[in-house]
């Protein structure tokens, strides 16, 4: 399209504002949100609108339209928003959209994109009159159509909205042909970002020799998509669409007002394509800025696992044996505290939290982690932090290669310590990673666990003491595995 062409279409929409009906909220509003850990959609920190996070908004709005072809302006749209996904629909057929336009709240008038296609009062810096009527664009200065024709205002001082609100973010310009004059009911539909949420879990250790604790389940809703939303229903969705386009939206700590943790105020879960979803039971307050917990399970109490772990190696497999002697040395001092527990349901990815009580019963916080996406009864685990009264020292004791016998041995001490006053249990686990064909010769300890690339041993660290493992393998080849 010319330059021209541009203007001419411009000036035509422009001329046709002129007789604006405007679109006026109805109450039904639902949001589908997206999963996101977005860092700046929960941060406290954060000013403004972000354009992370994926949301698809479903909007019914009250449109007083008039007879034939016109333009009507739908504000208080969020900041960002997919403008190739957004469709408005006439559900008694009584009108139909011919073309639309989104007006995007940006730049140093962003604050009034919300007011195009309504009635404002322009004042100057003494208070005065300077142009009323209907805005019909805020950018170069103020474009005001008003009884006496349309006014351009490049100085003033303040604009008030004539019907008493402001409403914030971007408007849809619309060309609509209705059959006649009236108010019809209209939904719109978009993809939206500066919303998402995550799972947030909390976990109180009780007290006692095994491994029992207080689990709570809630999802964390952020909103920073640059509007309010008022009494939403709301649906979460659990899992990772593919987003295509790199342009499309992706994907303070309260309660959200009504709600409760108890068993029949939870959200109705249900299977959604390859995806999870969990419908809430009522309506939310989403104000702009905020991030509101609503619960996702009911608290329960469950068993978990804790376990001072010493890991060295990973799942890395050569592709041939590896003969030189310093490979995989090790020799960390640091063993880590984790806690494992079995999802009881459906459990969607986010952070846990753990507090364990003080002497005096204070809880207190003793680590965060990750929860991937974890299917009922499956596993999860997650490291707490770094063991204060426990440390390992890792030696190799043997090392030696037979290339016409095409096997290779080798040896480790690990030295484990214990500075606290009553006995722990650490799980030591190794990653024989030479080669994928290998056996245990020799250990000062039973496995408490061997899989094709793991050795695990669980040793008693004596109160104030110490213990040792000495272990040895044998990793065997083919001919024609033989390394050059």
């Amino acid at each position: 399209m010319t330059t021209a062409h541009r203007t001419a279409l411009t000036l035509a929409c422009l001329t046709a504002l002129t007789g604006t009906s405007m679109a006026h909220a109805a109450d039904t509003t639902a949001l589908t949100l997206y999963r996101s850990d977005s860092a700046a959609l929960y941060a406290s920190t954060v000013d403004g609108s972000v354009d992370d996070g994926y949301a698809v908004v479903r909007e019914q709005r009250m449109l007083t339209l008039a007879a034939g072809t016109h333009d009507v302006v739908i504000g208080d749209l969020p900041n960002a928003l997919d403008a190739e996904a957004l469709a408005l629909g006439f559900p008694d057929g009584r009108a139909k959209v011919i073309s639309q336009r989104l007006l995007l709240a940006q730049g140093a008038n962003a604050a009034l994109t919300g007011l195009v296609g309504r009635s404002v009062d322009v004042l100057g810096s003494n208070g005065e009159s300077l142009a009323s009527g209907t805005l019909l664009r805020a950018s170069d200065g103020l474009l005001i159509h008003g009884v006496t024709g349309t006014t351009l205002v490049r100085n003033y001082s303040a604009v008030r909205s004539s019907e008493g609100d402001f409403p914030l973010g971007s408007s849809l310009s619309l060309r609509v042909d209705a059959a006649r004059a009236g108010s019809t009911r209209a939904v719109l539909s978009y993809p939206a970002s500066g919303l998402g949420w995550r799972a947030a879990y909390v976990a109180t250790l009780q007290p006692g020799a095994g491994c029992r604790m207080q689990f709570e389940s809630r999802a964390s809703i952020a909103n920073r998509s640059g509007r309010d939303w008022h009494d939403a229903q709301v649906t979460l969705i659990a899992g990772e669409p593919n987003m295509a386009k790199a342009s499309a939206p992706r994907p303070m700590m309260t309660m959200a007002r009504g709600y409760s943790a108890k068993a029949d105020a939870m959200p109705q879960q249900d299977s959604i394509g390859d995806y999870r979803s969990y419908a809430l039971p009522g309506t939310v307050e989403l104000p702009d800025g905020s991030v509101s917990q609503v619960p996702l399970y009911a608290g329960r109490t469950m068993d978990c696992t804790r376990t001072a772990l010493y890991e060295n190696g990973g799942s890395y497999l050569p592709p041939q044996p590896i003969l030189n002697r310093d490979f995989n040395q090790g020799g960390g001092s640091a063993i880590v505290s984790t806690l494992k527990l079995k999802a009881f349901d459906s459990l969607p990815a986010g952070y846990l939290r753990v507090l364990t009580a003080d002497r005096n019963g204070t809880p207190q916080f003793i680590g965060e982690g990750r929860i991937d996406d974890t299917p009922k009864g499956s596993d999860a685990t997650i490291t707490l932090g770094t063991a204060f009264d426990l440390r390992a020292e890792r030696e190799r004791t043997a090392f030696s290669v037979d290339k016409a016998g095409r096997t290779m041995d080798e040896a480790f001490r690990i030295s484990l310590s214990n500075a606290g006053d009553s006995v722990r249990t650490v799980t030591v686990r190794e990653h024989p990673g030479r080669w994928r064909q290998w056996t245990l010769a020799s250990s000062s300890s039973k496995p408490s666990r061997q899989t094709p690339d793991t050795l695990e041993f669980r040793v008693d660290v004596p109160a104030n003491g110490k213990a040792v493992l000495d272990y040895a393998v044998r990793y065997s080849w083919t001919a024609d595995e033989q390394p050059q």
